[in-house]
């Protein structure tokens, strides 16, 4: 990742561009969510999510946003790269801030998204648990996460 990325906090003024990187992630890995249920969960993270949780997001030398995370409550509940960013670091830089700052030890990850499963467990979380359906009560199962403990 280049060295001219920054670790910043988003400011209200930021929201539209988070909703962006947020809706071209979820479009790049979520190809079992119907248009109708993303143009609702936009409107859920515009309106909702943003304000529930700590945001921090990666921004480049020309202030684009690439990528961002939020937590609350030791969890990570957001955390979305831009497509054409994904491999650099970004992600990663992210949840590493979120567990090492914010003090994240869990998050949930969509079952039908194998890439984003294969990086936390990459990133060292493990699967602890499994529900039937996602935060609104949809058929989109839900895989429940927490970082491993290493053995001393």
């Amino acid at each position: 990742m280049a060295p001219t990325v920054t670790l910043q906090t988003p400011h209200l003024s930021d929201y539209p561009e988070l909703v962006q990187v947020w809706e071209a992630s979820v479009r790049a890995t979520h190809d079992f969510l119907p248009e109708g249920y993303i143009v609702l969960l936009r409107e859920h993270v515009l309106h909702k999510y943003l304000d529930a949780v700590m945001l921090v997001c990666c921004k480049d030398a020309r202030r684009r946003i690439l990528g961002f995370a939020g937590v609350a409550n030791g969890r990570v509940d957001l955390l979305f790269v831009m497509p054409e960013h994904r491999g650099q670091g970004v992600g990663q830089r992210l949840l590493r801030h979120a567990v090492n700052e914010l003090n994240a030890e869990r998050l949930d990850v969509n079952e039908q998204n194998p890439q984003a499963l294969g990086f936390y467990l990459h990133e060292g979380f493990e699967v602890y648990g499994r529900s039937e359906t996602d935060g609104l009560g949809q058929p989109y199962p839900l895989l429940h996460m927490r970082l491993a403990r290493t053995a001393s």
